[in-house]
């Protein structure tokens, strides 16, 4: 039926059309060729069905599911009209007032419509507000109306006052910060109770987010119903982040809560892709094309976003398509080329290096329709409820063009299109109507047609493809197939937007506490928005460089609460601005700032207690507020009143700083009250509850008067400490002590807990039962104080007198796992440290340290309290004897924490005496002082310690004389001492101190009695008085020079000959080739071949001649020779040469990168056996983490991955290769530039790639046939022997002393 329609009707369409050209009767032929055309029509319609089989049932005209209902309000109230509303396409629904269009931008309407429920607002009614209100709903198949009449009556008129029932809402169990990542789920909860909880008044649960309410949909589920309501949130996207709040509304008022919701990036379909964009928004919906609209995501650890794709889904169907061919840049596309009357769902996926993210959330649908379609619909009445409805160009008409358009003007600009809008002229024709729109850059003069193929039939067109920031003029035009009308005004100059960038960097950055877990951040707007969108704030570790999001949906305020932190951790905090080109620069940093409750007021005092009283003063007391606010109380502040009256005056300015306090001037037999305040830097807190009517009258009791400032602390399942202030009143005579007494409550059967009394205000009472509730009382003098303690979670104290006894009722908590103080000696300071871990703290809590339950306020003598945390240590720095004693620690604003130590005096001993070994350590000597002669009568004194530090510092005394050129060497431990000339004279003790930090040694040696230590020495040659010079020859014999041997260096190899004897006359030559380096010392004489080859082989010979004598070593490297037959050769040249580490190739001297790319550094090294490998940067090794990746795949290709590398990344690189037989280290200069700078120009390193040597020098064994002494060391002996001294002798030193 719906097609025998549509057939009827296009055939009256085309009949009406022939017989308006052709002015004549239909003939046979016109029938068949409109025939023809149905026939082909249908074959169309048939095909369209089978595309849009889905579709085609929903295609229908407007209809009320709900109508409007009308209302009677007073003025000064809210009302609010719904109705509901099917058709398809989506009905355009407008709403009017007594028959005239309602101005919704004014502010005082507001319109909603949500799928298909609308509604109109009138937030505040006033009696103008009295009208019929219509909401007609039009689509491409007609219109429907609804009706209904609002009274708006005056309050003044009213006789009865109306009284709302007042109904208390108290949230019992709430919703807290939420984290979630997309894809996931979300619910919020909160339990409540309702007082009075009446079922015909029932609170309306309203859930925000972002100030925007929110209904159930696809997106949102609520469900409200015996005091609980939820939200849920089934399949999370970023667009659900928000301050998600609960509004519980009543006739007599609100109550709310409010919590932030996080949703993070889920997992990208590729690494390193970037997140979803958001927001999605559909602008300037028409006929055949809407313009998109999204939100760039954060990258904070992604790479930047190179562009965005733009897919459609037509309603019904679930094939999307891309609409853009490339990536755009900017977050707004206008979407063409869609079929009019069709509905369609948009996303927007954005692309970096890596790849392409997951697609938004699709849009909601939109329908291709001509906004200003209904507007041109005609209703007439046939009676009754029967309309018929039609286009104006549908009535009849005479034929003619249609009038000039008016009013166009730019409804809104961009870089590369305008959307227009202009006023349509009266029209009434059969004939459809369009428009030409022409354009004309300003004073060029040239008009230019825009739509030359496509007919333009809604008084609104976006014109496309315009030059970015130049200014155009636009006119219209109206025709019909009578003729075109004349061009309307044109308009006024209309540029087009230019690409100014991104947002300038927003100002500074202040991070401020808001709770314990959560940071108020505020900042600075960008000074060039480039229009602003929002910004992320991301947040960092202190210290570490791992940057995170604090919102992933762009905030639009300048204020923003970061939730989820770690309480005591330290933060810091950046802002980004983002418009639709992308990010701006990151802020500066804010100021690191710890996670700590903000603060707040004192909360009030408590228990003012009158402990003295002289007929013209009172002495007053109070406990001081259980909650500080997080910062220690300063002042108090105290009011007075007398009884029965309500005005209170301060008594003391200015303000008080400790509890104690005389009022002075008071008149005597008069009866007053008192209250007191506290105050913190926060401010000052509320009053405390007046106290009791204290009557002034002369206190003459002979008793003494109450104690104060009773307390509990070091409760434990077993046993309490009471601590109390002694009284200020003290009766007739001095105290002598105090007994405690404790009674099950409620009974009179008091145990005394010291049998005898105590001097001291303190008193641990022992073996009672905390799970019975006890009475204390302590009795002083001829008074009595009793105290009732009751087991509790809090502390509270309650005063009141009575007679000339003071009762108080007290309650205290045991704790589950209190820590106890622990007392150590600490083993490198040699200090007595008491430590103390607190299990619970609060803002605000502090430790106090007392003795002898007197709070420690002396530290002149070496006691020093360090607390870190909840960790607090009372340090002795010079203990001594009278230190023992009872030492007791509490934390201040919990529930009552604290622990005591007692130090015993023989305990006390016994630490003392281990501190004093620790700090006046004995330095471990591995040899005494002992001696050696030398050569030309000089002696040598030395010793050796197990180790010692570059600090040491050290004495050498002979005879009690300090002598002074000593020296040391602390690889070895040796401290020695040249004497240059001994003779008898010197005979005598000889004594070395060494001081190493805290570590003493002292070794002496005497030496007295032989006279052949000094003995003359007769040359065989006479001197030479005329040149002062005498000699004294000395033979060399075979055995002088030792055998050669050889060591593998960094370079090559190295010959070496150790000699026993070495004087300047001798000669030293070695014979082989070139390429030879020729060095040594005075106790060894070294040849190196640098880079043996093939050519290398053959015979090395050493040369040592005197005057008189020549010596010869030689060593054969040819492969045949009987002292190296192929070891040398075809051993160790290979394996140093061939099989030490090696860098191949592949790395490159010098890097430069850009900001948040990826570097990579791989080369191929080799070596046998397989080498290790490691990277330093800036001469520190590389420690690998999530950004540096170190891999060596198949011991042979090394490489270091730096992943989203930033400027702090710049630098020396190098990469070191080696295995037993030695390495090679290279160096890499990076250079990181950041985007839209000039590329650096970074030089390489000036050190060339360098080798490593072995790790142990390899030397070759000589043939035992070969008798020759053993080479000397290289290194002097930690202990030589002592030698007889004789005449002529000579000992070999490291060096010569001239």
């Amino acid at each position: 039926m719906v097609l025998h329609y549509n057939m009827v009707q296009y055939s009256n369409w085309m009949l009406r059309q022939h017989r308006q050209v052709c002015n004549k009767k239909v003939c046979v032929i016109d029938w068949f060729n409109i025939y023809c055309h149905l026939c082909v029509h249908v074959q169309v319609s048939t095909k369209m069905m089978d595309k849009y089989v889905r579709e085609e049932p929903m295609i229908r005209g407007p209809n009320f599911l709900v109508r409007l209902r009308s209302h009677t309000v007073f003025e000064n109230t809210a009302i609010k009209l719904f109705c509901t509303i099917e058709g398809f396409p989506m009905p355009i629904v407008k709403w009017y007032k007594d028959g005239v269009i309602l101005d919704v931008s004014s502010g005082k309407y507001l319109v909603e419509a949500k799928g298909g429920i609308h509604s109109l607002e009138i937030p505040r009614c006033s009696t103008d507000d009295t009208a019929q209100y219509t909401a007609v709903a039009a689509n491409s198949h007609g219109q429907a109306s609804s009706q209904a009449s609002v009274i708006v009556k005056s309050k003044s008129l009213c006789l009865i006052h109306i009284q709302y029932t007042k109904i208390n809402i108290t949230f019992v169990e709430t919703f807290g910060p939420v984290f979630a990542s997309e894809g996931g789920s979300a619910t919020l909860s909160a339990t409540m109770t309702l007082n009075p909880n009446l079922a015909n008044l029932q609170p309306e649960a309203q859930w925000y987010r972002d100030d925007t309410r929110l209904f159930d949909s696809k997106w949102v589920k609520i469900d409200t119903g015996r005091g609980v309501t939820t939200l849920t949130l089934p399949n999370l996207y970023k667009d659900d982040e928000g301050l998600y709040t609960l509004r519980m509304v009543t006739k007599g008022g609100t109550a709310e809560h409010s919590a932030f919701v996080s949703v993070a990036d889920g997992p990208p379909p590729v690494p390193a892709a970037p997140g979803a964009p958001m927001d999605i928004k559909i602008h300037d919906a028409n006929r055949d094309y809407v313009i998109v609209s999204w939100k760039p995501p954060n990258t904070t650890t992604e790479g930047p976003i190179l562009g965005y794709f733009v897919d459609k889904c037509e309603v019904g169907t679930e094939n999307w398509t891309q609409c853009n061919d490339h990536p755009i840049k900017i977050c707004k596309y206008p979407v063409s080329g869609l079929f009019e009357g069709h509905s369609y769902y948009f996303r927007v996926r954005a692309v970096n290096s890596h790849g392409i993210s997951k697609p938004s959330r699709m849009s909601e649908p939109i329908a291709a329709l001509d906004p200003t379609e209904f507007e041109r619909l005609h209703a007439k009445k046939l009676g009754g409820k029967l309309d018929v409805v039609s286009y104006h160009d549908e009535v009849e008409a005479d034929g003619k063009p249609p009038g000039v358009p008016s009013g166009m003007y730019a409804s809104e600009t961009d870089r590369t299109y305008v959307v227009l809008s202009w006023k349509a002229p009266a029209y009434s024709s059969t004939a459809p109507m369009w428009y030409y729109i022409e354009k004309c850059l300003l004073d060029s003069g040239a008009w230019q047609r825009v739509n030359t193929q496509v007919p333009i039939r809604s008084p609104r067109y976006a014109v496309f493809d315009l030059a970015e920031g130049k200014q155009y003029k636009f006119r219209v035009s109206s025709a019909n197939i009578y003729g075109t009308s004349e061009p309307s005004e044109p308009t006024g100059p209309i540029e087009t937007q230019e690409l100014k960038g991104v947002p300038s960097a927003p100002g500074q950055v202040i991070a401020t506490r808001e709770t314990d877990n959560s940071v108020l951040i505020q900042w600075a707007p960008p000074k060039e928005p480039n229009n602003l969108i929002g910004y992320y704030i991301d947040q960092c570790v202190k210290g570490s460089k791992d940057w995170t999001s604090a919102n992933h949906k762009p905030h639009r305020n300048t204020k923003f609460v970061v939730s989820g932190l770690t309480k005591g951790e330290t933060y810091v905090f950046r802002v980004q601005a983002i418009n639709e080109l992308g990010l701006s620069d990151e802020s500066q940093e804010s100021a690191p700032l710890t996670v700590k409750a903000a603060l707040t007021s004192p909360s009030a005092p408590y228990d003012v207690a009158l402990l003295n009283c002289d007929g013209h003063s009172m002495v007053l007391n109070w406990k001081k507020p259980l909650r500080s606010g997080g910062a220690p109380i300063k002042e108090y502040y105290v009011d007075k009143r007398r009884s029965g009256t309500t005005m209170w005056r301060e008594v003391h300015i200015p303000p008080l700083t400790e509890r104690l306090y005389k009022v002075e001037d008071l008149k005597e037999g008069a009866t007053y009250q008192f209250q007191v305040y506290a105050a913190n830097l926060a401010g000052l807190g509320p009053a405390s509850k007046h106290s009791a009517d204290f009557t002034c009258e002369a206190w003459t009791m002979p008793e003494p008067g109450p104690g104060y400032d009773l307390s509990f602390c070091e409760v434990r399942d077993s046993s309490v400490v009471v601590e109390w202030q002694k009284p200020v009143y003290t009766g007739s005579g001095p105290i002598t002590g105090y007994h405690v007494e404790y009674a099950k409550k409620g009974s009179s059967d008091w145990t005394t807990a010291n049998e005898t009394a105590v001097s001291h205000r303190f008193l641990k009472v022992r073996d009672y039962k905390t799970e019975l509730t006890q009475s204390l009382k302590v009795s002083h003098g001829y008074s009595v104080t009793e105290i009732h303690g009751l087991k509790r979670l809090s502390v509270q104290f309650f005063w009141y007198r009575n007679s000339y006894n003071l009762k108080i009722c007290v309650y205290f908590s045991v704790f589950e796992g209190a820590q106890e103080v622990s007392c150590v000696v600490d083993e490198k300071s040699g200090d007595i440290v008491l430590s103390f871990e607190a299990c619970q703290m609060n803002e605000g809590s502090q430790f106090i340290w007392k003795k002898d339950y007197k709070e420690i306020t002396d530290f002149s003598k070496g006691v020093v309290i360090k607390t870190e945390g909840s960790h607090s240590k009372l340090i002795f720095k010079n203990a001594d004897k009278e230190d023992f004693g009872t030492y007791s620690v509490s934390v201040t604003n919990t529930e009552g924490v604290s622990s005591s130590y007692t130090i015993s005096a023989e305990e006390l001993a016994k630490m003392l005496a281990l501190s004093y070994d620790i700090r006046h350590p004995i330095i471990p000597l591995k040899s005494e002082l002992a001696y050696k002669i030398l050569e030309r009568g000089r002696m040598r004194f030395w010793l050796q310690a197990e180790e010692i530090s570059s600090h040491v510092t050290y004495k050498f005394f002979a005879n009690n004389k300090e002598l002074s050129g000593m020296g040391h060497n602390v690889s070895t431990g040796i401290i020695e001492f040249i004497m240059d000339h001994f003779t008898e004279e010197n005979e005598g003790t000889f004594t070395c101190q060494i001081t190493d930090g805290g570590g003493k040694a002292q070794s002496s040696l005497v030496l007295i009695g032989d006279g052949e230590i000094d003995t003359e020495i007769i040359p065989d040659v006479k001197p030479d008085l005329g040149s002062g010079v005498c000699k004294l020859p000395i033979k060399l014999v075979r055995a002088s020079a030792a055998e050669l041997v050889i060591n593998c260096t960094a370079t090559g190899i190295q010959l070496q000959c150790h000699m026993k004897y070495y004087t300047s006359e001798m000669n030293i030559t070695w014979y082989h080739g070139d390429k030879i380096m020729i060095g040594g010392t005075p106790a060894m004489a070294t040849m190196e071949v640098i880079e043996p080859m093939e050519k290398d082989k053959g015979l090395y010979s050493i040369v040592i001649t005197d005057p008189e004598n020549s010596h010869k070593r030689t060593l054969d490297l040819s492969g045949d020779g009987q002292y190296l037959p192929s070891l040398a050769v075809s051993v160790l040249l290979p394996l140093f040469i061939d099989n030490r580490g090696k860098v191949v190739g592949g790395l490159p001297d010098v890097v430069t990168i850009m900001e948040k790319k990826t570097l990579s550094l791989t080369c191929t090294v080799c070596g046998d056996p397989k080498p290790q490998v490691s990277w330093l940067k800036n001469g520190a090794e590389v420690e690998p983490d999530d950004q540096y990746v170190v891999s060596l795949d198949q011991g042979k290709f090394a490489s270091l991955t730096i992943k989203g590398v930033t400027m702090e990344d710049s630098g020396r690189y190098t990469m070191i290769v080696q295995n037993k037989y030695g390495g090679e280290s290279v160096d890499i200069v990076v250079s990181v530039y950041r985007h839209g700078e000039k590329i650096p120009e970074a030089k390489p390193a000036l050190t060339p790639k360098t080798i490593i040597p072995p790790k142990l020098p390899i030397e070759i064994p000589q043939p035992k046939t070969q008798a020759a002494p053993a080479p000397a060391p290289s290194a002097p002996s930690p202990a030589p022997p002592r030698a007889a001294p004789g005449r002529g002798v000579k000992s070999p030193t490291p060096t010569r002393r001239k």
